[in-house]
């Protein structure tokens, strides 16, 4: 009796997270809403751990977000890449949610890849100023020593590249491997940015 009553359970479990995620998918917040309120988990996460607020931020759906976050999940989990709900907010530029995480306290600043870097790889300018605003780290580095500086060189971002800069970021910060910003722009061919870069006092190599 038992086994049956818990391979009840994990059926009903299983029914739950696809019914969620279903109306995820759909933009469908009163569902959600109600499967939280009957018992589901909102921190429950699939198999590369993305949590239920992280699915919705990268979908972009803020009513989803806004009810998911009534029910208090844990707004900085991290899936099995680092990645939070705000970092995949930035890096798809939903200034809209990235409020609403900031609000509900996600963090800006944290080891590693951060959510300013995930919104200048994507040029998401507005992002990185709600990000900066709110005390984000411009001269941050992930784990192989890449600052969002580098990051916007490397795309050829020229706005972000002058945002950051306005902000404090250290054009000639160099990583253990030998990367810096004016670098990553010249060998990516990316010469209006490399320009700026120099007239901020990027020295060349």
């Amino acid at each position: 009796m038992l086994a049956i009553a818990l391979l009840f359970q994990i059926g009903a479990f299983a029914g739950t997270y696809e019914d969620l995620l279903h109306a995820i998918e759909l933009d469908d917040q009163r569902t959600i809403s109600e499967l939280l309120k009957r018992g589901a988990d909102p921190n429950t996460v699939d198999a590369r751990g993305d949590s239920l607020l992280m699915l919705a931020a990268r979908s972009g759906k803020p009513a989803v977000v806004k009810a998911i976050l009534a029910f208090r999940p844990n707004v900085n989990a991290q899936n099995s890449l680092g990645e939070t709900a705000l970092m995949l907010a930035a890096l798809n530029g939903r200034s809209d949610i990235v409020g609403l995480l900031l609000a509900a306290g996600a963090a800006v600043n944290q080891s590693g890849w951060t959510p300013l870097m995930y919104a200048a790889v994507n040029n998401h300018s507005d992002v990185a100023r709600q990000l900066l605003g709110r005390g984000a780290l411009v001269n941050a580095t992930a784990q192989n020593g890449t600052s969002a500086l580098m990051m916007a060189a490397r795309e050829g971002h020229l706005q972000m590249v002058l945002l950051l800069l306005e902000h404090g970021a250290d054009v000639n910060y160099t990583s253990a491997f030998g990367y810096n910003a004016l670098r990553v722009a010249k060998e990516r061919g990316r010469n209006e940015v490399a320009d700026v870069l120099i007239r901020a006092g990027a020295i060349p190599w």
